[in-house]
């Protein structure tokens, strides 16, 4: 279930700086990988210690270090001291509960996204806080576990002769927030198969598990707008402010990466409107099916009340009634109860009113 408030109880009464992993405990134990690649050559590999980073701040290559698992002080503590990563940073790294932000530094620029996937087998959004570190010649990503959507950049990378061999590290940050953005079209798309869905189910046949699906759907496009609204912030602020460690030549991607941004948003947005829409048509369904069980009855109870009163008055048995004692008073009786059902049922047919 996603979790719309997040609680940061951990976190009370601690001194600015002091980073505490706040969130769940996604792997047993920190894996680090580095992919080390330039316009001839690459290299892929699991390090041990995290020690073994420490070069890959000055070299000469570019370097993609992924970071999984984030519940581990030390490891953290460790990478920021080597990569010059303030305290407060850190901070923000160990928290997964933040929104999409960015901060520039003087020699680095920090970013946090929230990559997000729809897991078919439980119809449910997965959502993972990515964090990113933008130096001069690498890019640190702290992830909160192994696993993510960015198998297509590694190959691309494998691949000779492609733009991001020959690119440098700001071009690799642009592909990775890429895929991340391409792939809220994904889940989006998902969203929208669920939508029309239950756009034939409210009107056709709708119940309560309908009513449980929609504010199911309007609880992750809630979470959703969360997570990508202020992305729009974050993109536009790269893309328009000048900085030393981005080339001119990234820009152009950079605005398109905003364009798409505002797309999600836009499709997020009429998302939204299309889910108020079909509570709305629940409701308004449910309302009118009561409406025609109220209709129903009503009619039924106008039919019995002529026939009641007429079965009432020659119910009370007094001793000079004038047709007690006569022959055909039961069959008659019948028969004119008979033609007032007849006449009603036609009077209402006349009006339409079933």
């Amino acid at each position: 279930m996603l979790k719309l408030f997040e609680r940061h109880t951990k976190k009370v009464g601690l001194p600015p700086g002091t980073f505490v992993h706040v969130g769940d405990k996604k792997m047993e134990k920190v894996l680090i990988t580095v992919m080390d690649f330039d316009e001839k050559a690459y290299e892929f590999k699991e390090v041990e210690k995290v020690e073994d980073v420490f070069p890959y701040k000055e070299n000469t290559n570019i370097s993609w270090i992924n970071i999984y698992g984030l519940h581990e002080p030390e490891v953290l503590e460790k990478i920021g001291n080597h990569f010059g990563i303030n305290q407060l940073v850190l901070e923000d790294i160990a928290n997964t509960t933040h929104r999409p932000k960015m901060e520039v530094f003087d020699d680095f620029i920090f970013i946090v996204l929230k990559m997000i996937w729809y897991d078919e087998e439980n119809s449910q959004l997965q959502v993972e806080q990515i964090s990113l570190i933008h130096g001069k010649k690498f890019v640190l990503c702290f992830q909160e576990r192994k696993g993510d959507i960015f198998q297509s950049i590694r190959e691309r990378i494998k691949t000779n002769q492609t733009r991001l061999r020959k690119s440098g590290a700001d071009y690799l940050l642009y592909r990775i927030m890429d895929v991340i953005v391409d792939n809220y079209f994904l889940v989006l798309e998902k969203l929208g198969d669920q939508i029309e869905i239950l756009d034939e189910e409210v009107i056709n046949n709708p119940d309560k598990d309908t009513m449980q699906k929609i504010y199911l759907l309007k609880r992750q496009l809630i979470f959703l707008r969360k997570a990508i609204w202020p992305l729009r912030e974050v993109v536009n602020s790269i893309a328009r402010e000048e900085n030393s460690l981005f080339k001119k030549t990234t820009f152009p991607f950079l605005r398109d990466l905003y364009d798409h941004t505002i797309q999600v948003i836009d499709t997020l947005e009429t998302y939204r409107d299309l889910v108020t829409g079909l509570l709305d048509m629940y409701m308004t369904s449910v309302s009118n099916k009561m409406n025609e069980v109220m209709k129903v009855l009503t009619i039924m109870a106008t039919i019995f009340i002529p026939l009641t009163f007429l079965a009432g008055i020659y119910g009370m048995n007094f001793e000079f009634m004038p047709e007690l004692k006569w022959h055909y008073a039961y069959p008659v009786l019948l028969s004119v109860m008979v033609i007032v059902f007849l006449g009603m049922l036609f009077f209402f047919k006349r009006k339409k009113w079933f």
